[in-house]
């Protein structure tokens, strides 16, 4: 068979492969909290899995190098069936370890390492036969080749397979965060790619079928070249093991540094591109892209010659310089910063220049060097092109963990890009051994711009007063007076302002009976949590990024009071809807103030039918739920408002303050208006001292009649898209837009 054969094979399934891994991350995050730790456990998992079924099927293809081609292809094919089969069932069963972890002990104190280590073993449970199968489908498809081609072939069929495969994910990529998850849904898409990979299964198992025909009946022959297995000479150089150390280094370090960057690249780029979900799926494909034109490039350079050697020091210089470059497509001496929106497309497109002139020659790089790595030392071989690509994979599990949880949060980003290159400077270094002058010369070059390079701080770009890095973002605060504004990874998420007092005060005053507990998902500069505070009672706030509660007191000079309030005053750093799920305690105002925009990657987690589901079950009797929304166009505001009106019996909707934005109060009793008076005796002193605090020419009365004033029919908002369903987690209408906006003109708001 021709080995052409594997191409779109290897095309499709890489694209099937990157819609299950967003799919499943969603499906992740939505039941165990959109949190770094969980990131981390998903894509590790994925790795990881993927990393075993190399390594396990190398094993296989050595032990049977005799057998003939029948075996490889239905392996394969078996493969590819395991892959559609968890496409089915690790949706349906992935919640199934919440459930199981609310038996064990849902309790507010429940240590959120328990939460995690419960939720890992059931992530890796549920993934790793799918990730194992989609690992061993390379060395499956190296030992069918081996079977059937020429060895001049065979030789540099992982390059092969790695070109196919990149640019399937890119496809993916592109099709899945452009097209399919705002046409079809994630569970569409996902079934869409099930298809995909069963038609692979039975294509290969047929394959497998009519090989084994032929054999039996002596129709198949070896290829001019091919072979079984090794050739002695490789056999005694495996067995040896001659530069199989560095080689193996050399595989793990591109491994590390390429997630570990892309990692870095996502924070440092987030305030040229935005934190929409297109502007994550750029970067990724502009990787992809590149890494696949590298691949290609080493495939062209080695068509008519012999295997290409291991790469050289300069081309480790190379990339090290490269590596280099993000810092100065990211200087905030070229521009200013600023966000912006997906309608603004000179910002877009110039944020987007700077990703590709930042991450395209490095990326380009790494794609030449990864496969010319693994042919130069496996030279065809399944088992040592499976360990090679098992190595790879290895650092590509732990590059992410210390970009996420060590790099970043120490040292930012700048600084951990310069760290991130100094071993593929290193490598470089290693090779000039016996060429001292030009070790040195390189060596300090590279020093030198590493330096330069990391010297401007996130600090310096913004004019900040205050910086916070963790392992969830930068986190900056600046300004004086009223003009202060809290900034994270460079977007701006609020400032202040009157109407983020009436997220706390308005569904306050509208229960029908006396508050005793409030919470506050999602704690911004404190306010809300503050005014929340001021009516005495028991509060509690769920902030995602720990450095945006360490900046508390630099927003609102009284925090430390508040923070100590006889009633109770607590900050929990956490998952806002994982808080809920997971605490035993009811509440009488649950109010969410999601980050903008109201695009944001993951905002819609906390606007869906599921979430309110879980936010019902946590207020008390007669309780009331306040949503804000800050914008969105009609398709986006009728499936929200719908969510809201199937999940709770009553819904009033009121405009701000400031003519922008919107109240929604839902709740299982009729919310009806007080009278003036009523609304007076009703709020406490000191609760109206600090709804009066930024509006000191107003009263109680006219603050709250403006907002009563503003009421919104429900109807009228349903009617903007009569058609569209409620949003619910399968279908984040706010977050995908794209296609809705091409038909009429008009992008999101």
């Amino acid at each position: 068979m021709s080995v052409r054969w594997f191409f779109p094979v290897f095309f499709l399934s890489g694209a099937c492969a990157l819609v299950y891994q967003v799919v499943w991350l969603r499906l992740a995050m939505a039941r165990y909290g959109v949190t770094a730790p969980m990131v981390a456990i998903v894509l590790s998992v994925f790795m990881a899995g993927i990393a075993a079924g190399s390594l396990g099927a190398g094993r296989l293809a050595r032990r049977s190098a005799g057998a003939r081609l029948a075996l490889p292809l239905a392996l394969y094919g078996l493969a590819e069936l395991v892959i559609a089969l968890s496409g089915r069932a690790v949706p349906a069963l992935l919640g199934s370890g919440a459930a199981l972890g609310a038996r064990l002990g849902a309790s507010e104190a429940w240590a959120s390492l328990a939460h995690y280590a419960l939720a890992g073993a059931w992530i890796a449970l549920l993934l790793l036969p799918a990730t194992a199968a989609m690992g061993a489908t390379v060395p499956l498809a190296l030992w069918a080749i081996r079977r059937g081609a020429a060895r001049a072939v065979s030789e540099r069929a992982f390059s092969y397979l790695y070109l196919a495969n990149t640019l399937g994910a890119l496809a993916g990529t592109l099709l899945s965060a452009f097209v399919l998850f705002e046409w079809l849904g994630f569970a569409g898409a996902s079934q869409l790619a099930v298809a995909a990979n069963a038609l692979l299964a039975a294509l290969a198992l047929a394959l497998s079928v009519a090989a084994g025909r032929r054999e039996r009946s002596g129709g198949i022959e070896l290829a001019p070249g091919a072979t079984n297995g090794a050739s002695p000479e490789e056999v005694a150089d495996l067995t040896a093991g001659r530069a199989r150390g560095p080689f193996f280094a050399a595989l793990a370090l591109t491994g590390f540094a390429s997630l570990a960057m892309e990692v870095v690249w996502t924070r440092l780029f987030t305030s040229f591109l935005g934190t929409e979900v297109y502007t994550f799926a750029l970067i990724l494909a502009v990787y992809l892209a590149a890494t696949a034109a590298g691949a290609a490039l080493y495939r062209a350079r080695t068509a008519r010659g012999a295997l290409a050697a291991p790469p050289s020091a300069a081309l480790w210089g190379a990339l090290a310089v490269a590596a280099l470059l993000p810092l100065v497509a990211a200087d905030p001496r070229l521009g200013a910063v600023a966000a912006p929106s997906m309608d603004s497309v000179a910002d877009v497109g110039w944020g987007a220049l700077r990703v590709a002139l930042g991450i395209l020659p490095f990326c380009l790089l790494l794609g030449y060097v990864t496969p010319r790595l693994v042919d130069s030392g496996s030279r065809g071989d399944p088992q040592r092109a499976g360990r090679a690509y098992a190595v790879n994979l290895a650092g590509c599990i732990v590059g992410p963990l210390a970009a996420g949880f060590l790099l970043l949060p120490q040292v930012g980003e700048r600084t951990a890009i310069a760290l991130l290159a100094l071993p593929l400077a290193g490598l470089a270094l290693a090779g000039q051994a016996r060429r001292a002058s030009l070790r040195a010369l390189t060596g300090a070059g590279l020093a030198g711009a590493t330096l330069w390079l990391a010297t401007v701080d996130p600090a310096t770009r913004y004019g900040a007063h205050r910086l916070k890095r963790d392992y969830a973002a930068t986190t900056v605060a600046l300004g004086e007076g009223m003009e202060r504004r809290l900034l994270v990874n460079g977007v701006g998420m609020t400032r202040l302002t009157p109407v983020t007092k009436m997220m706390a005060h308005l569904p306050l005053a509208l229960l029908d009976h006396p508050p005793e507990s409030a919470l506050v998902v999602c704690f911004g500069m404190g306010t809300t949590f503050r005014s929340l505070a001021s009516w005495g009672i028991d509060t509690t706030a769920v902030e995602l990024i720990p450095g945006v509660v360490e900046l508390f007191d630099f927003f609102h000079a009284d925090a430390e009071r508040v923070l100590a309030s006889p009633a109770g005053a607590r900050v929990v750093v956490d998952d806002g809807r994982r808080f809920l799920e997971r605490s035993e305690r009811a509440f009488d105002v649950i109010t969410v103030d999601p980050p903008p925009p109201v695009m944001a990657a993951g905002s819609s987690l906390l606007y869906s039918k599921e979430f309110y589901a879980v936010a019902a079950e946590r207020l008390r009797p007669g309780g009331i739920l306040h949503q804000w929304l800050p914008g969105g166009d009609d398709v986006v505001i009728a499936s929200f408002t719908r969510a809201l009106a199937e999940s709770f019996p009553h819904l009033r909707v009121f405009g701000s303050l400031e003519r922008w934005g919107v109240h929604f109060l839902a709740s299982e009793r009729p919310i009806a208006l007080p009278s003036r008076d009523e609304l007076l005796r009703r709020v406490p002193e000191r609760a109206r001292a600090d709804l009066l605090e930024w509006s000191p020419k107003a009263t109680v009365a006219s603050l709250f009649g403006h907002v009563f004033a503003r009421e919104l029919a429900v109807d009228s908002l349903l009617a903007r898209s009569p058609a569209t369903p409620a949003l619910t987690d399968d279908r984040p209408f706010n977050e995908y837009f794209l296609l809705r906006g091409l038909a009429s003109g008009a992008p999101a708001e």
